[in-house]
């Protein structure tokens, strides 16, 4: 019992604390313009790989610009489309799952299908193939992590919702005389919500991972637009003089991803709901 009540009071503490980071965080990347003390894209070479000083709290790039003011508003970026993908992949998976589950037969055999073909690639692997149909940029990135990120939704929710089907209030919602939409949009979905806390803190971990990834390899944000990948990227041509301009934004993309996933983990723990695929 006493166990129990650690663990209780452990997980609370780690929500709570990651919750405090990540909503400095988003508050952070909101209020970019009025916090950042220098124009992100400025370029002025006579300033360029300064150490951190008044002006430029840590530094200047190669071409000038403040480090600090870049990384504000990169995290507009990676945290803003994170969360895009996350929640338009979660309503395109969750409709889909709910229906297909619900109304079985030959639609849910192709619905499935079509998610399994989806899922047999790695998904890093299907978005590059994507991006390089679309061609390069943030839009082509984002539009290609939704239609990848949706199928493993869909086969979550149905599975929850094939579960849900043989429940005695569906039952009783048929008999009342629902109709099958009014039965998934009251009784189904409602029902499917609540792990949507777990598999959210887990999701945006890995969309910004991945939006970070693209940036890096030149598919995703293109110059001079900040975003963390994007300013890994430029900075490796330094990693030797100037190991700073990779270091700050790794260590951004580290903090929000690792305190993402201990939220996950932590409301897990809290509310014993697992990702399952």
């Amino acid at each position: 019992m006493k166990l129990g009540i650690y663990k209780l009071f452990k997980s609370q503490k780690v929500i709570a604390i990651c919750s405090i980071i990540l909503g400095i965080l988003f508050i952070t990347a909101i209020f970019a313009p009025f916090i950042a003390p220098n124009d992100p894209i400025a370029v002025n070479l006579a300033h360029k790989l300064q150490s951190p000083s008044f002006e430029y709290p840590l530094g200047t790039d190669h071409l000038g610009r403040c480090t600090f003011s870049r990384l504000l508003y990169g995290a507009r970026i990676s945290l803003g489309f994170a969360t895009l993908i996350f929640v338009s992949s979660l309503v395109i998976g969750l409709l889909v799952g709910a229906f297909s589950g619900y109304k079985g037969g030959w639609i849910d055999q192709f619905l499935m299908r079509l998610c399994d073909g989806i899922m047999a690639f790695p998904s890093l692997i299907l978005v590059l193939g994507l991006v390089g149909i679309l061609g390069p940029g943030l839009s082509q990135v984002v539009f290609a992590l939704i239609l990848v990120q949706w199928a493993y939704y869909a086969r979550m929710f149905r599975g929850m919702v094939l579960s849900l089907k043989e429940q005695n209030f569906i039952a009783a919602a048929k008999v009342s005389g629902s109709s099958q939409w009014k039965i998934i949009r009251k009784h189904i979905i409602p029902n499917v919500l609540p792990p949507l806390a777990v598999m959210g803190t887990l999701e945006m971990g890995w969309a910004i991972m991945d939006i970070s990834a693209m940036s890096f390899l030149g598919l995703g944000v293109q110059p001079p637009t900040p975003e963390w990948g994007a300013m890994i990227h430029e900075g490796k041509s330094y990693i030797r003089t100037n190991p700073e301009l990779m270091l700050y934004p790794g260590l951004a993309i580290m903090l929000v991803v690792v305190t993402f996933n201990l939220l996950g983990e932590a409301l897990s723990e809290r509310y014993g709901s697992k990702r399952q695929f």
